[in-house]
């Protein structure tokens, strides 16, 4: 049986909550370091969630990526990479709690470049202005959000990194996202309002992802959460 909404809303807070614990552990443990490649910091990172949560599924593809391919979008996947001692690195993680899906992404700056930090400081302010905009237009589309992520992010000084600025989440699996369906993403072309129902009738809930490059030095950083909770 279905979980009322009241319920499914709980759910994805809850494991995101679980998600920003994990994060944090990353970061205590100081596992984004210099010195490791990409892939063995993700695989410790899978084995942090395990030994935190249990065993954990995860959605889609786990993301470490540092330096230039930090600039990469998603579906990429750039060969691996040793971080810097004066690097930038993002993880962005996708881990099921109890058949709820979570996606969380943040940055992570080794050394003291005063531009990586300012990027990685950055990146959550884009992320509540673009929130502050969605919360305060009741029909705000995914095209007009797009608009206005990539606008805060122009005066910041910083560029769009993808295609898209977000995407459905929910329940193990949710509804499927299609790279072809528009409608599925925070996106231009997405005219539909972001507050909907889904095809069985289920609110829709978003995350809002904030990828900022500077394209010129060669490098990117990542932020994301849930939108509409």
């Amino acid at each position: 049986m279905a979980d009322d909404e009241r319920t499914r809303a709980a759910r994805l807070v809850d494991a995101q909550a679980k998600a920003t614990r994990l994060f944090a552990e990353i970061e205590e443990r100081g596992l984004v370091a210099p010195g490791e490649g990409e892939r063995a910091v993700s695989d410790r990172i899978r084995d942090l969630a395990n030994e935190m949560f249990g065993t954990t599924r995860h959605w889609h593809k786990r993301i470490v990526r540092s330096g230039p391919n930090t600039l990469m979008p998603y579906r990429e996947n750039p060969p691996d990479r040793v971080i810097g001692a004066d690097d930038i690195a993002f993880a962005d993680f996708g881990p099921i709690f109890e058949e709820y899906e979570a996606d969380f992404g943040r940055t992570f700056v080794l050394g003291d470049d005063p531009v990586k930090h300012r990027l990685r400081d950055d990146l959550p302010r884009v992320f509540a202005a673009g929130k502050s905009i969605f919360e305060g237009d009741p029909e705000i589309t995914g095209e007009r959000l797009h608009t206005e992520v990539g606008r805060l992010a122009a005066e910041a000084g910083w560029e769009l990194g993808g295609w898209h600025a977000g995407h459905l989440v929910g329940e193990f699996p949710h509804e499927t996202i299609d790279g072809a369906d528009v409608e599925s993403y925070i996106t231009p072309g997405n005219g539909t309002p972001l507050r909907r129902t889904d095809r069985t009738g289920r609110r829709c809930h978003w995350i809002l992802e904030v990828h900022l490059v500077d394209r010129r030095r060669g490098f990117g950083g990542f932020h994301e959460e849930l939108l509409t909770l």
